[in-house]
């Protein structure tokens, strides 16, 4: 490639010696990021602390970024602060094939089997937290959906022993490993100082109680699917098994995807329903129907609700909770007519991106229509972009917005909320490394009396139905799909997936009559990957 074509980012003047921008950043990361695409443009470089930080924002950038090879553009070397918590040699710290190895093995538990027996655990917990609230009350809701998700996170994934043994010692462990994520570990992982002392030993506690657990495990016959169970029985490509320090490190992982993102943002989607009274309405009018009979919560009325299910988004597009997504340059790469050198960073800035009028009009208005089938504002899916996106999206995407619509839905049928303070008083918390609301978050609630449903309101699909066409074909992004298999729960005779998680697509021009059933698999595809085309 002629590199006399390329150019190389425009950059920030103004860094400072040793910290770079890195004093204007830290005040508020995401104005600062703000500013820099506005004045700069999509691609632009400044400095963090001593490291050359090229920021990629906007729909096109963010493809290069996202669908850039490992080869070329490396999570491992930007995530050196967690190797102390995974563990060495564990994900990020791994090399490249056996961190894709490891990232592969959390895929069973994940899959849409599994996924169906969770809902009856996650609503058991928030019953159970709230059982003694009594009929009227005020509570600080971030606290509240910390612990909540906490335990879902640790009952679901992890298993029995994790929520119910040594629920409040795995509680205080996780206390001291997240605590440690701070912004020097980006830099400076391993100085001496006290929360990183408490980190390591959490990590050599937990390591032991994976141990001793795995031993019980063992002389079973009964063990339930869970992430922790997946690790025990999986093999690398070599035969070989996880070494406890490895099954530590890789549960580590999973509770953190599955906690650390999900509690800011339960506790966001109730406070912007009860600033937006109307959106409240509807979403509590699509629960009732749902529930009027006395059902309880479950996997399919759970994909039932996409009143809830825009609203998440919506919250998930103004509030993402990972705001800074890096990788190290490894070769020299290019993107939007810029050369980037090896040695230098990217990143990746999802509240950015999310802003921009050019994928979002009016980007700082609440507006959970923007999902609608007949708007589908999210359907670039390097624009809307909270969980990332290619090949290394967030692989747990879909129990995340499993978990928030059970928890969401089941506090909703019990209880009416109200803020406790001002509406524009919530404000999002940008001096954290993973972004949630500012504290105190306090809500009121009062117990709702019976026969307060509403009525329910349907949602039309302007889509057309099987009997309007008479061909149609299935089409796969393969560097997408994560192997999770809801496509082939939703139509066994089009997609299947192995134990490894390979997709095989069964027939790519399938009979008219499945037309349906393909339309499922594409909607409950949590990667993206799969695409109906219609002829006419």
């Amino acid at each position: 490639m002629n590199d006399n074509k390329f150019k190389e980012p425009p950059k920030l003047s103004g860094a400072m010696p040793l910290v770079g921008h890195i004093l204007n950043f830290g005040k508020n990361p995401h104005a600062f990021m703000l500013r820099l695409r506005q004045k700069l443009g999509d691609v632009a470089e400044f400095k963090f602390f001593h490291l050359d930080m090229v920021l990629m924002t906007g729909a096109e950038a963010s493809e290069a970024f996202y669908r850039a090879p490992d080869e070329v553009l490396d999570q491992g070397p930007a995530y050196k602060m967690m190797t102390p918590i995974f563990g060495k040699g564990v994900v990020f710290d791994a090399p490249i094939k056996r961190k894709n190895e490891q990232l592969q093995m959390l895929m069973p538990a994940l899959r849409d089997k599994p996924m169906r027996t969770y809902s009856e655990l996650i609503v058991a917990e928030v019953e159970n937290l709230i059982k003694d609230w009594g009929d009227s009350g005020e509570i600080d809701l971030l606290r509240f959906t910390k612990e909540l998700t906490i335990y879902t996170s640790s009952h679901c994934l992890l298993g029995p022993e994790f929520r119910y043994e040594l629920s409040n010692e795995f509680v205080g462990i996780y206390h001291d490993l997240e605590q440690s994520i701070q912004p020097i570990a980006y830099i400076f992982p391993n100085l001496p100082l006290p929360l990183f002392r408490r980190r390591d030993k959490a990590r050599a506690r937990l390591e032991q109680m994976v141990t001793q657990i795995m031993e019980k495990r063992a002389g079973k016959k009964d063990n339930k699917a869970n992430v922790f169970q997946s690790l025990i029985e999986a093999n690398y490509e070599d035969g070989s098994k996880l070494t406890p320090h490895e099954i530590t490190g890789m549960l580590i992982a999973a509770v953190f995807a599955g906690h650390h993102t999900s509690s800011g943002t339960t506790a966001w989607v109730l406070i912007e329903l009860l600033r937006h009274p109307q959106h409240l309405h509807s979403v509590l009018s699509e629960i009732d129907a749902l529930y009027d009979h006395g059902d309880g919560v479950s996997f399919e009325s759970l994909r039932l609700m996409p009143k809830l299910e825009n609203v998440i988004k919506e919250v998930l597009r103004l509030h993402p909770p990972l705001i800074l997504l890096m990788r190290k340059v490894m070769q020299d790469f290019y993107a939007n007519g810029f050369l980037i050198k090896a040695g230098k960073f990217v990143c990746a800035a999802p509240s950015v991106t999310h802003r921009g009028a050019e994928l979002f009009p009016e980007p700082d208005m609440f507006d959970p229509d923007r999902y609608t089938p007949e708007r589908s504002e999210d359907k670039n899916l390097y624009g809307w972009q909270a969980f990332g996106g290619g090949r290394h999206k967030c692989s747990g995407n879909a129990f995340a917005l499993f978990q928030i619509k059970a928890i969401i839905s089941t506090l909703l049928r019990h209880f009416e909320f109200e803020l406790a303070s001002h509406p524009e008083s919530y404000q999002d918390d940008y001096t954290k490394m993973v972004v949630e609301p500012s504290s105190p978050c306090s809500v009121r609630y009062r117990r709702r009396s019976a026969g307060m449903a509403g009525s329910g309101e349907g949602q039309s699909s302007s889509r057309p139905t099987a009997e309007t066409f008479g061909v149609f074909g299935v089409e796969v992004d393969f560097d997408l799909c994560k192997g999770h298999a809801n496509c082939m729960a939703e139509a066994p005779e089009i997609f299947h997936v192995d134990e490894k998680g390979k997709l095989t697509v069964l027939d790519g021009n399938p009979n008219v009559m499945l037309l349906q059933k393909a339309r499922s698999a594409e909607k409950y595809c949590p990667a993206g990957a799969i695409r109906i085309v219609i002829d006419g």
